[in-house]
């Protein structure tokens, strides 16, 4: 074996073993599930987690119903994408608080409400791609996270 064959050996090796550490340090198998406890695996997602379960789409809809594509390439896409900033974010301890979704991830959760609600929605759609579409979440904000029970946290879940 040469030399060249060895130091590649060698760099295979710790790239292999850092992946695998990696993979289970994080809990990198849960996150090819669907339960929503896999999103709080960090600690920063406890509040969204916590006022999901306050939701009126609690019984109805986990974290991946809202947040990825429903289209098997979109899923996978979003979730490598979110996956990897997230880890970027979270290791470097750089993002904001309360946590804000992005643009691209606004527009899967607008897709994912167009698509769960399309018996009702069809007619209040634009007739044509070129105008813009009302954001759902604009008007109905709590739907997916209680955003009430944070702004009232002394109210019983039940009390709306």
């Amino acid at each position: 074996m040469g030399l060249f064959s060895s130091c590649f050996a060698i760099l295979l090796g710790i790239v292999l073993g850092l992946g695998t550490f990696t993979f289970g340090y994080g809990k990198g198998a849960s996150y090819l599930s669907n339960d929503p406890q896999t999103c709080i695996n960090c600690h920063v997602m406890q509040e969204p987690y916590d006022t999901w379960q306050k939701s009126s789409h609690h019984n109805v809809a986990v974290c991946n119903d809202c947040h990825l594509s429903h289209d098997p390439i979109g899923k996978w896409v979003t979730k490598a994408d979110n996956g990897f900033f997230h880890s970027l974010a979270f290791t470097l301890n750089d993002y904001p608080e309360p946590l804000r979704i992005k643009p691209r991830n606004r527009q899967v959760t607008q897709h994912a409400c167009l698509h769960c609600h399309a018996d009702f929605v069809h007619s209040m759609l634009p007739a044509n791609h070129q105008e813009e579409t009302m954001s759902c979440v604009h008007c109905h904000a709590d739907v997916g996270h209680a955003l009430h029970a944070r702004v009232y946290p002394t109210l019983e879940p039940n009390s709306r």
